[in-house]
């Protein structure tokens, strides 16, 4: 009787998987810190905390610091989740624990960045201190896990060390509040700017759109606090979303609130939808703005970001709300530090293809 010859439905699982390298590796190789509601928190060794960042646009140089990868808020919109794919093998190999494969993975599997203070004491000084830092670019600094892991923290207390850098810091967070201590003693020597990230004053729509974030009202709560520590703090209502958040209506609610906490600035940009961010920004459209659906389907056919009349729409309603409403107007486009205090004028950032990317 002959002897069968059986092959696999799928030779490609049959195969060892590719050697990792890079992040990817590092990745692989990372140790469980941690569990918590569906997420895994994971140590991750890293060479270096600082990103240097590059702006054609603004002829600049700036850096970067993110003491997280992936982040828990599981914003709808991130355009950040992009990241993530560079901790992941190409492909997925059955008894893999890891949940890469999901377009979610970003806030299901965060990783901690290990010795990240004692990396950044060394990287400082090779650094000229005039060039921008930015804290929390692709990342939340201060998202639930950092109560406990502290890293952002530890980052703060070098910094409260030295003198003349420029340091600005993004969050969605009241967390950062307690980091009131070390902020005033960097704010003594060095420059610092805040911004809180508050896309509506409407907690319910925050809810469907930032899940795990804090509160809008706590947000602005946080804003006022910081404030009144003589920290100069602001607000980015960032992103604006075509028929969901950038009417005029919308926008006065945001400028009241901001007035009302006596932010610093107040600055806005149109949605950035890369191709990353799609499938978790369209699915939340589908489920709550069905209506909406052809219409983002058409404005993001073609590109990621929104067509100039819309992007110069904006800028004269935002315009409008800051010369309303008493609030400096400030470009988030502009690097972090810069541009605080400046006579009113249109927010050119409006105009930005991105959100939050504020080196360009």
């Amino acid at each position: 009787m002959a002897k069968l010859q059986v092959s696999s439905l799928f030779p490609i699982l049959d195969s060892d998987p590719p050697p990792r390298v890079g992040i990817a590796r590092l990745a692989a190789a990372a140790r469980r810190a941690d569990d918590g509601h569906l997420i895994q928190f994971k140590s991750l060794e890293v060479r270096s905390v600082l990103n240097k960042s590059v702006s054609k646009r603004q002829l600049s140089l700036a850096y970067s610091i993110n003491p997280y990868r992936g982040c828990e808020f599981a914003c709808r919109y991130c355009y950040a989740r992009y990241t993530h794919e560079f901790l992941a093998p190409n492909r997925v190999y059955p008894g893999s624990e890891s949940v890469m494969a999901s377009h979610d993975a970003f806030e299901h599997e965060i990783y901690l960045k290990q010795n990240a203070a004692w990396l950044l004491e060394q990287e400082l000084r090779h650094i000229d201190p005039s060039q921008e830092i930015a804290l929390g670019t692709a990342t939340d600094p201060y998202q639930p896990i950092e109560r406990r892991a502290r890293i952002t923290r530890s980052l703060l207390e070098v910094f409260s060390r030295k003198s003349g850098y420029r340091l600005g810091i993004v969050t969605k967070s009241r967390l950062i509040t307690r980091d009131i201590d070390l902020l005033q003693q960097i704010a003594a020597r060095n420059t610092l700017v805040l911004h809180l990230t508050i896309t509506t004053p409407d907690a319910a729509l925050a809810r469907l759109l930032e899940p795990r974030a804090p509160r809008p009202d706590l947000r602005f709560e946080a804003v006022r606090k910081l404030r009144q520590a003589g920290l100069t703090a602001g607000i980015l209502c960032c992103p604006l979303l075509p028929g969901i958040t950038d009417s005029e209506t919308a926008l006065n609610a945001m400028a009241i609130r901001a007035s009302e906490v006596d932010a610093s600035f107040f600055a806005a940009n149109p949605l950035f939808l890369k191709a990353c961010s799609r499938p978790t920004f369209f699915k939340f459209v589908q489920e709550h703005f069905p209506h909406l659906e052809a219409d983002y389907a058409t404005r993001f056919a073609m590109a990621d970001f929104a067509a100039a009349p819309y992007r110069n729409e904006l800028s004269h309603r935002v315009d409008k709300v800051c010369h309303k409403y008493g609030l400096a107007p400030r470009s988030s486009d502009a690097l972090l530090t810069r541009d605080i205090g400046a006579a009113k004028r249109s927010p050119v950032n409006v105009g930005a293809p991105h959100q939050q990317m504020l080196f360009g």
